[in-house]
């Protein structure tokens, strides 16, 4: 073994030369595409001008990254071996005898180092970028509604819709509106003459001041005269309860998260037995009434919820981070076994079994250990179908 070392080396280098560079200029490209695909989704879903577009770029390059990155390093893997593979090096490298396992090393070791990069990477996009897009969403929302009445003469986003006849400067001319002021639960209807929007600094809500207000009531109606002023809570119109993510916490932060909630579910069950106890010390059977138990169960039912999605929350973005590794356990020996020069009927005969078989368990398996029916290692699974997949498979490379 010893005198096929230099040549081992020889190999490893140029192996991992052509790897890298497909790997880099493939992830260019595809990063490239992927981040122009996320920008007009922004532009059009939420109708963002130039300004806040490009406020949201450093947010959106790590998510856009996080997706090309996987796919990527699989079509790196099966152009350098389907390459190799059609011009008979590998038949010429096995004649030597040298296993494939030596072609194969380097680039399973240097796909290992990408996957911990990609963990790192997933880390970033849903932590640091995705608050960050809702940041720079939240600083424009009073752009961007005045920008699509002006255009379309009505806005809609989750749980506001306002229709104008006209936009005057910042006036909004005998608007409709239907939405959710301050923390009330039922929505409100009204019009107005006119109306002013303002996103006040440091408050979570976009204040609107309406002049001469109607409001429509279940007998008919109501005139507030002059100036009303009510406040839209930015969670509600985003569609969201209130409240941060798990998945929006940082890897380093999902610790204290999983304690500060094993507390709250702790809190809330003392709660309902104090609550059980009293009603039966004083006869107040109602405490234990649908009505008044359920606010109460509705809680503890909810914060257990969160915390297994916090359990579940890093074996996930260590399984997605390392599905590098684990398509390019699959990729090297089916791109040696089809032997095709073209690298793109490698990729898809890779990547459609993939599509198949490993993102359905990937997102059955989170589903379920988010909702607690699963241990969270179980996200695992796709992985490891993959990695025992390649293995077969590459031992059918040596073998033959």
């Amino acid at each position: 073994m010893r005198r096929w070392q230099p040549t081992v080396r020889i190999l490893t280098r140029y192996v991992i030369g052509d790897l890298l560079t497909v790997f880099l200029l493939t992830l260019a490209g595809m990063t490239t595409l992927i981040f122009v695909a996320m920008i007009g989704k922004e532009a059009v879903d939420k109708g963002l001008g130039l300004g806040p577009l490009v406020r949201m770029t450093p947010y959106l390059l790590p998510q856009a990254m996080q997706f090309a990155v996987p796919g990527t390093m699989l079509l790196a893997v099966t152009s350098v071996y389907g390459r190799m593979a059609s011009s008979n090096e590998i038949v010429a490298v096995k004649s030597m005898g040298i296993s494939p396992w030596a072609l194969a090393m380097p680039t399973l070791v240097l796909a290992a180092l990408v996957s911990f990069g990609a963990v790192l990477l997933n880390d970033v996009a849903v932590s640091w970028g995705r608050l960050g897009v809702e940041r720079v969403f939240v600083e424009s929302i009073e752009e961007v509604i005045y920008g699509q009445l002006r255009v379309h003469r009505t806005y809609r986003d989750g749980n506001l819709n306002i229709t104008v006849r006209r936009v005057e400067g910042r006036k909004l001319i005998e608007p409709t509106l239907t939405g959710f002021f301050g923390d009330s639960q039922e929505p409100t209807v009204g019009a107005a003459d006119w109306a002013e929007l303002e996103k006040l600094p440091g408050r979570h809500e976009v204040v609107i001041r309406l002049h001469n207000l109607e409001l429509a009531i279940d007998d008919g109606g109501v005139v507030l005269p002059t100036t009303t002023e009510g406040a839209f809570s930015l969670d509600k119109l985003a569609g969201r309860n209130g409240g941060r993510s798990p998945s929006t916490y940082a890897l380093a932060e999902i610790g204290e998260a999983i304690t500060r909630t094993s507390t709250d579910i702790e809190q809330l069950r003392q709660d309902q037995t104090a609550r059980a106890a009293m009603a039966m010390m004083t006869g107040e059977m109602e405490l234990l009434s649908e009505a008044g138990w359920a606010p109460l169960d509705q809680s503890l039912r909810s914060a257990a919820y969160t915390r297994s999605r916090l359990h579940a929350e890093p074996h996930r973005r260590w399984a997605t981070g390392f599905s590098c590794l684990a398509f390019v356990a699959v990729g090297i020996p089916v791109s040696i076994i089809m032997r095709k020069g073209e690298f793109l009927a490698s990729f898809f005969m890779c990547f459609a079994p993939i599509l198949i078989v490993y993102y359905p368990l990937l997102m059955v398996s989170v589903d379920k250990a988010k909702g607690g029916a699963v241990p969270p290692a179980s996200v695992w699974v796709g992985n490891a179908v993959l990695a025992l997949s390649g293995s077969y498979l590459m031992r059918r490379v040596i073998r033959y």
